[in-house]
């Protein structure tokens, strides 16, 4: 399949090209939003802007939150990552899953991961929730701060659970939604041309780590998503597929929805389970979440990556996978599955 746009363009062109993706699909997700919110809950452009913002001051905030928030995502986001593949001429499976099928352990052991993770990760949240700022940014600390608090707000009002069916709809919304439009845009575009850009495949899963939990404007819960988008980018560098880190992040929200549910209705009363908590857990439990989460990632590390150099390359493109020996000449750009990942060569590593 042949696109418009150069599948040879520069990364950072790539990147900016997302961007304007990115904001069309914003508008195009908006104007759906008004023409339903019209339509179902009888709410005017007007309103609903102070709707989304108050969603208790209205009978049918939460459904209308909830539609913002799915659709955004799914339009704005996933909208965006899918369109641009296309655009350079890539089938999706094989710009955001090059090597595939993958393993169902994979899957599981990605989830396994994300829980195991949660009593260290309990450390990193205390630590950083609890940060200050030297006094030359002051302001920032406060800006940062207003922006947490709204931040909480929202999620408050988006994880008030008097029914089975709303927590149905928030696994959707929060789970099941941002799990794929998130990887799509994070790790499926932007990790994948900042290792290109970059040139080390480390550099690009931490550059995009960090893009993605600045984007979310909770500077007092960086770290911790921070550390999680590092552990959803080398689940995707190692295994080549991008369902396996989209597992990880869906578990990620759905078991938290899922104990803030139990809570909730009172079937946790302690409030080590809370996940509105900021208190680290214990630490000899911390201690054995990090030896029990180092250790799976070594799992599947190896697992996952091959361990050697391969002697034939397998070159993906829209034309199919072709094997290469490592004198014969290659592409302007293909993806080599080796043990450091996947990689997007151009045409000057490949002469």
């Amino acid at each position: 399949m042949k696109g418009f746009v150069s599948s040879r363009l520069h990364p950072l062109l790539t990147l900016l090209l997302l961007v304007g993706l990115m904001v069309g699909g914003l508008c195009v997700a908006t104007f759906f939003i008004a023409i339903l919110a019209s339509s179902i809950y009888d709410i005017g452009l007007l309103e609903m802007g102070n709707v989304t913002r108050r969603p208790d001051s209205h009978p049918n905030g939460w459904s209308l939150l909830m539609l913002s928030q799915g659709l955004t995502l799914f339009i704005g986001f996933a909208g965006s990552a899918l369109a641009l593949a296309w655009m350079q001429g890539y089938r999706w499976a094989e710009y955001f899953a090059p090597r595939r099928p993958t393993h169902n352990e994979w899957l599981l052991l990605a989830g396994v991961l994300v829980i195991v993770s949660l009593p260290a990760m309990s450390s990193l949240v205390e630590w950083n929730a609890k940060m200050h700022f030297p006094p030359f940014m002051q302001g920032f600390e406060t800006w940062a701060r207003q922006m947490e608090n709204q931040a909480e707000a929202m999620t408050k009002s988006l994880t008030q659970f008097n029914s089975v069916t709303r927590l149905l709809v928030a696994l959707l919304v929060i789970a099941i939604v941002p799990a794929i439009s998130e990887e799509l845009v994070f790790r499926g575009v932007v990790q994948r041309n900042l290792v290109q850009w970059t040139g080390s495949y480390h550099a690009g899963i931490w550059l995009a780590a960090a893009i993605f939990s600045a984007i979310h404007f909770q500077f007092f819960g960086f770290i911790p998503r921070l550390a999680l988008g590092v552990i959803f980018g080398y689940l995707y560098a190692w295994s080549g597929n991008i369902l396996v880190p989209m597992a990880a992040h869906f578990t990620q929200n759905a078991f938290q929805l899922l104990l803030l549910y139990l809570v909730q209705k009172r079937a946790l009363t302690t409030d080590a389970f809370n996940p509105d908590s900021t208190e680290s857990l214990p630490w000899p439990l911390v201690l054995i979440s990090a030896l029990l989460t180092a250790s799976i990632l070594y799992y599947l590390s190896q697992k996952m990556a091959p361990t050697a150099e391969p002697t034939e390359a397998h070159t993906i493109g829209s034309a199919g996978v072709a094997v290469r020996t490592a004198n014969a000449p290659v592409p302007h750009e293909r993806h080599t599955l080796s043990g450091r990942g996947i990689e997007v060569d151009d045409d000057k590593s490949a002469s």
